[in-house]
């Protein structure tokens, strides 16, 4: 392989990973066979395999078909007024970033509707003009209005799939007021800034905003090249995914999988997204939200959309319960799952309360709580401990 195709490789790893514009300057770094042998641990196998109740098509406003998956409670421990739990994934991802929680959700008693945005997953292409934020809040109402046409309603959005709930809300306003009884906002921002920074600060991070367009269209025109060589910068691509998506110490399995649904997203696509999520700005669209109960989760060391986004969708939402994760990334809930679903089965059940009880969520802003995972820190260093006694 050229030096020059080494680089583009490279940056086209980085690009994805990222979700922007260039990781040019990182370089790999290489994990010990024995530290990956005892992080295996932390990762059960068969920990990530999960089949649906139910697989559909929903055709979209403009006719691009969306792949859902359901998710059905045993009827023994399912209520007649539990909400349905609707998430949305994030950009470059797919509804498989939420297996850990649709699976407690559903043990817990709840109907859980997942589905893959237009051009990620198992949805058809859109074409490059309708992949903007607002037209993933229409999706979303096609998705609720075929699934889910009546009944209470959680949603809980990731990253882009955040703004997917906002540019509902701004969109369907008469939807929220009436059905929507919690929301979760995780990892995600309501923009009104240029979006797509990386962690490089705003002025080299603008300028990649705009590189990452023009770029990713050129590797988009080598697609099939890049998937065939991906074996050869397994290392890098491994090193831009923890880097990006996790701030701990995950399994190589959760590595693995991350990096398997950000790379099974087409470089094209990645870049018919990127200018609107730059200039994603969906303020006044959190109005809707107000009196409802509102979950505001993101991680401390996330570096694509830190916590001071959080701390803006809090300051637009009066009352919203906020929580920062102490060594945290972005992918927050394949990081610290167990702390992600607890927060959002908490979540359910203030909402079932607030709405059983015709509560209105006071306005008071809430104090923001820090969270360490004290029990995954016990679990890698346990894991690091055995690690240290294999040969590498």
């Amino acid at each position: 392989m050229s030096p020059r195709q080494n680089t583009a490789l490279g940056l086209g790893l980085g690009l994805a990973a990222a979700g922007a514009a260039t990781a040019a300057g990182i370089a790999a770094e290489r994990v010990t066979k024995s530290r990956r042998k005892a992080l295996l641990t932390l990762t059960p196998e068969g920990l990530y395999d999960h089949k649906p109740d139910k697989e559909l098509v929903v055709i979209a406003t403009d006719g691009v078909p969306l792949h859902v998956e359901v998710d059905e409670p045993d009827p023994a421990a399912a209520h007649p007024d539990h909400p349905t739990v609707v998430f949305s994934h994030g950009y470059t991802l797919s509804l498989k970033a939420w297996v850990l929680q649709r699976r407690a959700l559903v043990q817990a008693g709840y109907r859980v509707v997942l589905w893959d945005q237009r051009s990620h997953g198992q949805s058809e292409r859109g074409s490059r003009d309708s992949c903007t934020i607002d037209q993933l809040g229409r999706d979303l109402h096609s998705v609720i209005t075929e699934v889910v046409p009546e009944g209470r309603l959680v949603l809980v959005g990731h990253s882009m799939g955040g703004m997917t709930v906002m540019a509902l809300a701004e969109q369907f306003p008469d939807l929220i007021r009436e059905r929507v009884i919690a929301a979760a906002f995780v990892a995600t921002s309501a923009g009104g800034r240029n979006m797509v920074t990386l962690g490089f600060g705003q002025f080299l991070g603008r300028m990649l905003g705009r590189m990452g367009p023009r770029l990713l269209d050129q590797l988009g025109t080598r697609q099939d090249w890049l998937n065939n060589v991906r074996h050869v910068g397994r290392d890098l691509e491994d090193f831009v995914v923890e880097r990006y998506s996790f701030a701990s110490p995950v399994s190589p399995a959760a590595v693995r999988y991350t990096g398997d649904m950000i790379f099974s997203t087409p470089f094209s696509v990645m870049s018919d997204f990127l200018p609107s999520i730059d200039i994603h700005d969906k303020r006044d669209a959190l109005a809707q939200f107000h009196g409802i109960e509102t979950l505001v989760v993101n991680g401390n060391q996330d570096l694509l959309t830190p916590p001071d986004h959080s701390e803006e969708i809090v300051r637009l939402v009066p009352g919203a319960e906020h929580v920062v994760i102490n060594e945290a990334g972005h992918i927050i809930m394949l990081e610290h799952p167990e702390v992600i679903t607890g927060l959002l089965l908490s979540l359910v059940e203030r909402g079932l309360r607030a709405a059983d009880e015709g509560v209105h969520i006071e306005r008071k802003p809430r104090v923001r709580r820090t969270l360490t995972d004290v029990a995954k820190r016990r679990k890698v260093a346990r894991a690091r401990g055995r690690g240290r006694h294999e040969a590498p």
